[in-house]
This record gives structure tokens, C-alpha cells and sequence, in this order.
């Protein structure tokens, strides 16, 4: 798996680069945002390890890169920033703004370990689990969709909702199920925070896509 580590400390740097690589990942190295965009326009990553504070502007200023980016590589890396910012809001805002994960400094090396292998799996498992339904084909293992030939990009609150229904399409999944796809992003999410992200997924990938359950919940129509 191919990481992009973007981060200014050279101390820290160093020593995460030399763990990861002892741990057999592949690993580019970016002090500020110049050098990741340089990078991200030219490579895939698995995994992109995203420090907030860097000399040339704060590092969730690269998320946009990474999503024009994954338009044209079909796939999305998995965002995990890493960070000495611990407040609440801070890990909202990153997670709101795309990103997948939070780490606060100092951590355990092993924990990020554990993250990353967690990635791994997830992309092995799903290595060729794409689902079309009708025009639609969603890739599990990119985490990528694409309508016809173009591509949707979506939220991650929006990926959380239709990872669960795409797992099992055809299932109905209750209220109850995909209200908790979304507590992990915002643990105010309610039924009028559930009914707007379905609203969302539909607009992007047909309104028949997705079908109300009445009474019940919601399930995702495949071929």
C-alpha cells in the first residue's frame, strides 16, 4: 500500500517514515503543501497521513487536490490527519471537510499501525466487489461511483450511508441502522439529518436508486 505522509517536523517525519517502510509500506514524504500536491499529481495513494499545521497553509487545504485527483484515478485515498489539535471542533471541521480519520499527537506508533492495516483489509476484502445498479456502478474497494462514464463524488457522510446500503443491496436497512452510519461523523445526527443525506444521494445518483421503505427504512434497487 502507497502512503502519502505530509508533514513539516523532519524529526517526526524521519521517524515515521523509517517505521512505516520497516513495516513494508511504500512511503512519499511531503514537508509542506507544495511538495504533496506535487505528489498527489502525480501518484496514487492508498492512504494520505495529513498533518494540520504546515508552513505553506494548513494541510486541509489538500483535500481538494486529492478529490480532483481521485476523478481522474477512479479511487479516493483514505485521509487520516494527524495532528497536535485536540478540541472537538478541530476533529469536526477535518471530518467535515473529507477527511476520514483523526489522530492526535503524540500517538503510538502501533495505533497508526493498526489504521493503516485496517485500510489494507478493507480495500483487499472489497478488491472487486463493484455494484451496478442500473447506470450506476459503485466501487466498494475505491470508494468510488460513477453514473454512465461520469464520475460522483461524494461526502464522507454520504459514503457512510451508502457503504451500509450497498452492502447488502436489495436488504431494507431500518432508520435506526443508517442513523448510526452517520453518529460516527456527528453524534447529533437525528431522522431530519438521515432524510437530508438520502435527499443528497439521490440527487446524485438518480432519485429511483434509493427506495423509502415506509414505516421501515430505506434500500438501495440493484440489477
Amino acid at each position: 500500500m502507497r502512503i502519502l505522509l505530509v508533514e513539516d517536523d523532519r524529526s517526526l517525519g524521519q521517524a515515521v517514515l523509517s517505521y512505516l517502510k520497516s513495516k513494508q509500506f511504500s512511503v512519499d514524504w511531503a514537508e509542506d503543501l507544495q511538495q504533496a500536491r506535487a505528489f498527489v499529481a502525480t501518484t496514487h495513494y492508498a492512504a494520505v497521513l495529513l498533518d494540520l499545521n504546515l508552513p505553506d497553509g494548513e494541510g486541509l487545504h489538500l483535500l481538494p487536490f486529492l478529490h480532483a485527483a481521485a476523478l481522474a484515478e477512479n479511487a479516493r485515498p483514505t485521509v487520516i490527519v494527524v495532528t497536535a489539535r485536540d478540541q472537538v471542533s478541530d476533529r469536526i471541521r477535518g471530518l467535515d471537510a473529507g477527511a476520514d480519520d483523526y489522530l492526535v499527537k503524540p500517538y503510538d506508533p502501533e495505533e497508526l499501525l493498526a489504521r493503516l492495516r485496517a485500510i489494507e483489509r478493507r480495500r483487499g476484502a472489497q478488491n472487486s466487489s463493484v455494484l451496478q445498479c442500473a447506470e450506476v456502478a459503485i466501487d466498494l474497494a475505491r470508494e468510488s461511483v460513477r453514473k454512465g462514464m461520469s464520475p460522483i463524488i461524494l461526502t464522507p457522510k454520504e459514503w457512510a450511508l451508502l457503504r451500509v446500503l450497498a452492502s447488502r443491496p436489495g436488504q431494507i436497512f431500518t432508520r435506526e441502522r443508517l442513523q448510526e452510519a452517520l453518529y460516527q461523523w456527528d453524534a447529533s445526527s437525528d431522522s431530519n439529518t438521515l432524510e437530508v443525506f438520502i435527499s443528497r444521494l439521490r440527487r446524485k445518483l438518480g432519485s429511483a436508486l434509493i427506495e423509502t421503505v415506509r414505516g421501515t427504512g430505506y434500500r438501495l434497487l440493484a440489477q
